[in-house]
C-alpha cells in the first residue's frame, strides 16, 4: 500500500501500482475525465504511469500552468510526427520547450518553406482528431540504438548513446509513431488542442556545434484554449509594429551594418534621445551622492588575470597584442577598474560608502547569429556603478538602491514586474562559506527593501548572487534590466582595503548595479514600450512647426526660434506641401506636438498644436503655447 496526501491536508492509501488516473476517478467520474497529468511530490507524471512511491499528490487538469508546458512538448511531436508524414525520410532531433512555444530540429536534404506550414498544421490538426493514445516504454540500451538506426534515424541514436548508464531509455508511442523522450506526455493526442501554429523557420546547427550538420528548426506556438492562441497572436502583432529596429529606421534613430556587427550608428536624433535619457539618470546618480568617473577602455590581461574575467569571462572579451608583445583586453566591464580608482590612496571606514559611477562604453563578444538590433549588441554602455561599503552598510545600501530603482521605473513610465535571486553558478570563485554569506545578506537586504525574490539556482554572476529586476512593458512583455550585485570576491582578488575603526585593514564590500543596465539595450525596450511615441521630455524630436502656407514662412522661423530659445527640441516644415501631409508624415515619425501655422495665426499670434494621435487641435497665444510646451518637456525632477 502507498499513502497518498492530497491539496486539501486530506490522506489516503491505495494499492501499489496504482494510477494518477485510478486515484482521479477514485474523487469523481468528472475529474478523470478533465485529468491530463499526476504530480507527485512536485514530479509531473503521465497519467496512466504506476506511482512509484506515496507522498503529495495533485491531479493536473488543462487550466493547470504545468499542463501548458506538457500541451507544447505534445505539440511538438505532434508536429514531428505530421513532418515525417508528409515528408519521408525526415529524421527528428530534438524538440523542446521556449518561451512562449516548442521547436523541432529536422534533418532533410530539401528545405523546408513557410508555405509549407499550412499542409503542416492541417495534417497536426488531423493527428489530433484521431485521437492516438500516447503510451511510455522503457527499451534496452542497444536495442533502442539498433532500432533507430534500423529506421535511418541516426541522430536519436546519438543520443541514446550519450545518456549516462543506469538511466531508463523511455519512448513514447503515438499511434504508430514513436519518439525517445523523458516525458511526461498527455494521455492522447486529442488532449494537445488545435490552439496551436507554427510561427517561423530558422537554421541550427546539430547540438550547437557549427562542425555539426545544420538541420533545419520550425518554431510553433501552443496554448491551453483558442482564445489564448488568439491573445497571443495579437500581442505578437502588436509587438511586431513595435519592433525597435522598424519604428529606429522610420524615426531616424541609428542603424547596425555589416561593418560594425553588434555596434550601433547612432543618428542625430537617435544620439539626442540617447544623451537625454543619459543625462536624466546622471543627475539621479549624482542626487544620491555618486561620483561619476573615466577608466581605460584597454588594459594589460594581468589585471583581468588577477580579477578572474580571464578566466571566467574570456570567452567573451576582445583581445590585442602589441608589437612589444603585451596582450591587452578591450573592457568589458568596468569592476576592476573602479577597484583600482579605490584602491589608489588609503581608504578610511569614515568615507564608505563611496560610490562610483560611469557611462563609458563597453565591449563584449556575443555570437553573431544571436545579436538582434539594440537588444543583443558587441559595444554598449552602462548606467554602472560600484558601492563599496562596510558589511553593516549592505541593508541601508540596498534599499536606497531599489527605492532609486523604483522611482526610476515610474518616471520613465514602465513597471517593476518581479525580482528574482540569482544564486551560485557552478563556474565561480570564493569558497561556499563566502557564498553562503553573500546569498544569505542579499536575501535579507531584499526583504529589507522591501522586495519578494523568486530564486534562480546557478544564475549568479563568478564572483557573487545578484538580483535581477524585470519590468514590464505597454503589452505585456518582461524584460531583465536592473541588477544589482553582492561581491566578496573581487575586493579580495584585487586587493581592496579600507582601515577600520579598530585601526586595522578590512575588505570592503563591493555591490555591482545598474537600473537600466545596457543602454541601448534599454532604449531598445523603451522604443518598443512606446512604440516610439516618447512622452514630450524624451522625445528627441519634440516640436515640429508646419507652415500651411508659404505665407507663414516667417512666423514659423520666429516661433522655431522662440521655442528653442526656451530649450526645446525644434524643427520648421517649410515646404511647400498640403499641411494634411505634412501632419501624416511628423505622425509617422512620432513628432510629439506639430504646431501648425499660417497667415492667420501670424496676425493673431497664435498657434494651433496638433498632438500625436489626435485629431484634434489646441488653439493657444504663442506665450500661453511656449509656457506650457516648456513646463511639460521638463525631465522628471529637473528644475
Amino acid at each position: 500500500m502507498i499513502d497518498l496526501k492530497f491539496p486539501d491536508g486530506s490522506a489516503r492509501s491505495f494499492e501499489d501500482g496504482v494510477t494518477g488516473r485510478a486515484v482521479a476517478a477514485s474523487i469523481s467520474p468528472s475529474l478523470e475525465k478533465r485529468a491530463l497529468l499526476a504530480k507527485l511530490d512536485g514530479q509531473l507524471l503521465d497519467l496512466d504511469r504506476p506511482l512509484p512511491h506515496g507522498g503529495a499528490i495533485q491531479i493536473v487538469t488543462r487550466e493547470a500552468p504545468e499542463a501548458l508546458e506538457v500541451i507544447r512538448h505534445d505539440t511538438a511531436h505532434v508536429l514531428a510526427e505530421a513532418v515525417q508524414e508528409l515528408f519521408p525520410g525526415t529524421q527528428v532531433t530534438i524538440g523542446p520547450n521556449v518561451e512562449d512555444g516548442f521547436y523541432y530540429d529536422f534533418a532533410r536534404d530539401e528545405p523546408f518553406s513557410i508555405d509549407d506550414f499550412p499542409a503542416i498544421e492541417q495534417r497536426m490538426r488531423e493527428i489530433v482528431g484521431r485521437d492516438e493514445k500516447i503510451s511510455r516504454e522503457v527499451w534496452d540500451r542497444d536495442e533502442a540504438i539498433a532500432h533507430f538506426e534500423g529506421i535511418g534515424e541516426k541522430y536519436k541514436a546519438e543520443i541514446v548513446r550519450d545518456i549516462p548508464g543506469g538511466e531508463p531509455i523511455s519512448v513514447y508511442r503515438q499511434g504508430n509513431w514513436k519518439d525517445l523522450c523523458r516525458g511526461p506526455h498527455l494521455p492522447s493526442t486529442r488532449h494537445v488542442g488545435k490552439a496551436f501554429k507554427l510561427t517561423k523557420l530558422a537554421g541550427a546547427y546539430w547540438r550547437g556545434d557549427q562542425r555539426n550538420p545544420q538541420l533545419q528548426r520550425i518554431y510553433g506556438t501552443a496554448w491551453a484554449s483558442e482564445a489564448h492562441l488568439e491573445a497571443y497572436l495579437k500581442r505578437i502583432e502588436e509587438a511586431e509594429k513595435r519592433d525597435h529596429r522598424k519604428l529606429g529606421a522610420a524615426m531616424g534613430l541609428f542603424h547596425i551594418q555589416e561593418e560594425g556587427r553588434g555596434m550601433v550608428f547612432w543618428h542625430p536624433k537617435g544620439w539626442t534621445l540617447y544623451r537625454t535619457l543619459q543625462n536624466y539618470v546622471r543627475r539621479r546618480l549624482e542626487a544620491e551622492g555618486y561620483e561619476e568617473v573615466k577608466t581605460p577602455q584597454i588594459l594589460d590581461r594581468s589585471l583581468w588575470e588577477r580579477s578572474g574575467h580571464w578566466e571566467k569571462f574570456g570567452a567573451n572579451m576582445f583581445v590585442c597584442e602589441t608589437e612589444e608583445g603585451e596582450a591587452l583586453a578591450v573592457k568589458p566591464m568596468n569592476c576592476p577598474g573602479h577597484v583600482q580608482i579605490f584602491n589608489h590612496g588609503q581608504r578610511s571606514y569614515r568615507e564608505l560608502p563611496i560610490r562610483l559611477a560611469e557611462f563609458d562604453g563597453l565591449h563584449r563578444y556575443e555570437s553573431s547569429g544571436s545579436l538582434m538590433g539594440l537588444l543583443r549588441v558587441r559595444q554598449m554602455a552602462q548606467d554602472d556603478a560600484h558601492i563599496f561599503c562596510r558589511e553593516d552598510q549592505i541593508e541601508a545600501e540596498s534599499k536606497a538602491f531599489v527605492e532609486l530603482l523604483k522611482s526610476v521605473y515610474a518616471d520613465l513610465g514602465v513597471e517593476l514586474h518581479s525580482v528574482k535571486l540569482a544564486l551560485r553558478p557552478d563556474l565561480r570563485f570564493g569558497t561556499d562559506a563566502v557564498w553562503d554569506v553573500a546569498e544569505a545578506k542579499l536575501e535579507r537586504a531584499a526583504g529589507a527593501a522591501g522586495v519578494e525574490v523568486e530564486k534562480l539556482e546557478n544564475e549568479g554572476a563568478f564572483y557573487g548572487p545578484k538580483l535581477e529586476f524585470h519590468l514590464r512593458d505597454a503589452i505585456g512583455r518582461t524584460w531583465q534590466c536592473g541588477t544589482l550585485q553582492l561581491d566578496y570576491v573581487l575586493p579580495e582578488r584585487l586587493g581592496a582595503a579600507y582601515v577600520a575603526e579598530d585601526g586595522q585593514k578590512h575588505r570592503p564590500v563591493m555591490l555591482h548595479r545598474a537600473i537600466l543596465g545596457s543602454m541601448e539595450r534599454f532604449l531598445g525596450v523603451l522604443i518598443e514600450h512606446y512604440a516610439g511615441a516618447f512622452p514630450l521630455w524624451l522625445a528627441p524630436l519634440q516640436v515640429v512647426v508646419a507652415t500651411i502656407t508659404s505665407e507663414g514662412d516667417d512666423y514659423a522661423e520666429k516661433v522655431a526660434a522662440r521655442l528653442r530659445a526656451a530649450g526645446l527640441r525644434v524643427e520648421t516644415d517649410l515646404r511647400n506641401e498640403k499641411v494634411g501631409y505634412k501632419v501624416r508624415e511628423h505622425s509617422l515619425a512620432k513628432v510629439p506636438v506639430i504646431a501648425v501655422v499660417g497667415r492667420r495665426e501670424a496676425e493673431e499670434g497664435r498657434v494651433a498644436l496638433r498632438r500625436l494621435g489626435s485629431a484634434d487641435q489646441t488653439v493657444l497665444g504663442l506665450e500661453e503655447a511656449l509656457a506650457a510646451l516648456v513646463t511639460e518637456a521638463r525631465a522628471p525632477g529637473q528644475c
